[in-house]
């Protein structure tokens, strides 16, 4: 059994630990999956209670166009001017930085995380501009959109079929003390704009996509403080991670995620792909690819013969004492799966004693 008793070393780590966590301001952050769905709505709704709580509460940026529930929340609470700025093909309205350290309140609202500073600013991205706020001891509380997160913006592209200029880092969402997902049913996303080319379908998997980078935000969060409570070395000593892949599964991103929470866990990192005969070309070659990338990233590979896929995983899921099993999903066969039955139900039904975390995908045509 590891010994319990830490290092001075790391004793002082912790401490120092608790030390930065102390000064640092907190990160709140709400995440649409779609346009309008209302950050800016709830991110102002937060910033008007907290100052009913007595908090000292001010805006530093929002977006110029409101609606008019939203205009009634910005007009009771301090604003602090942006700087304006103009390029030659642009004119910026940028955070003040210089400003709202100056006035150091409390908490900061900031609209439009993603948004870009235009040349020879202070930082030149506005999350950067946060990260300041953040370690000068001002909690922000800020919103952003799914598709400005960088690491997936390539899944929302194949799902969409349109890329955002503007992108954030994982890792700082990552680094978030909260993160809410201002969820919307997408029936009523498609009543609200009936011209959007994101049709229901769609708008659910950026859902769920959504809801699967909330996850790992709390993920993140657990093994902060169980790494700062000294008790990492415990945690995952029995875990072992098998992320199953297939020619259209959302593989970088379910390798990522697996070896991740690994390298977190100090534990088992396998991948698994069951044979399927007569791939088309560009199936076979996407699948190589995926192939690679998990010997790559130090997952170790075993390919399996079955007609029976879902129960050729399960049983060699078993075989391995493997505690979280990674899939893929696509949303676009649920009217097979009416007719025929799902394979992945029936994987999650019968694994009872794995975690199953499902990774969506883009349909194929």
């Amino acid at each position: 059994m590891p010994n319990a008793r830490p290092s001075p070393e790391e004793l002082l780590r912790r401490v120092e630990e608790e030390e930065r966590q102390a000064s640092r301001g907190r990160l709140k952050i709400f995440l649409g999956y779609a346009s309008r769905v209302g950050k800016s709505f709830r991110m102002l709704d937060e910033g008007r209670r907290r100052k009913q709580r007595g908090q000292d509460v001010v805006i530093g940026f929002i977006q110029p166009k409101l609606g008019s529930e939203v205009q009634c929340l910005l007009d009771t609470l301090e604003v602090i001017p942006g700087l304006q700025a103009r390029t030659e093909d642009k004119e910026w309205l940028v955070l003040d930085v210089v400003a709202i350290l100056k006035r150091h309140p409390q908490v900061c609202l900031v609209d439009e995380l993603a948004q870009e500073n235009p040349p020879g600013s202070r930082n030149p991205q506005r999350w950067q501009d946060v990260q300041e706020l953040l370690d000068n001891g001002i909690t922000v509380v800020t919103a952003i959109n799914l598709q400005h997160i960088a690491e997936i913006q390539e899944t929302i592209e194949k799902i969409t079929g349109k890329r955002a200029k503007q992108a954030v880092p994982e890792a700082f969402i990552h680094s978030a003390d909260e993160i809410v997902i201002v969820d919307a049913p997408p029936e009523d996303l498609q009543l609200r704009e009936p011209e959007s080319a994101a049709d229901t379908r769609r708008l659910s998997e950026l859902r769920e996509l959504a809801l699967l980078v909330a996850a790992e935000v709390v993920d993140e969060q657990l093994h902060n403080s169980l790494k700062l409570q000294g008790v990492e070395m415990f945690l995952g000593s029995q875990e072992r991670i098998l992320v199953c892949l297939t020619p259209r599964s959302n593989a970088k991103r379910m390798l990522e995620s697996g070896r991740r929470n690994a390298e977190r866990f100090h534990c088992g990192f396998l991948a698994v792909y069951v044979r399927q005969p007569g791939l088309a070309p560009a199936d076979a070659q996407l699948l190589d690819g995926h192939l690679d990338l998990a010997r790559q990233m130090g997952a170790e590979l075993h390919v399996l013969e079955s007609t029976d896929s879902a129960q050729a995983i399960l049983d060699f899921a078993r075989s391995q004492a493997v505690t979280q099993l990674f899939v893929g999903h696509s949303l676009s066969s649920r009217w097979r799966e009416m007719l025929f039955g799902n394979p992945l139900d029936q994987l999650i039904r019968a694994a009872d004693t794995m975690d199953v975390r499902i990774f969506p995908h883009p349909a194929t045509s």
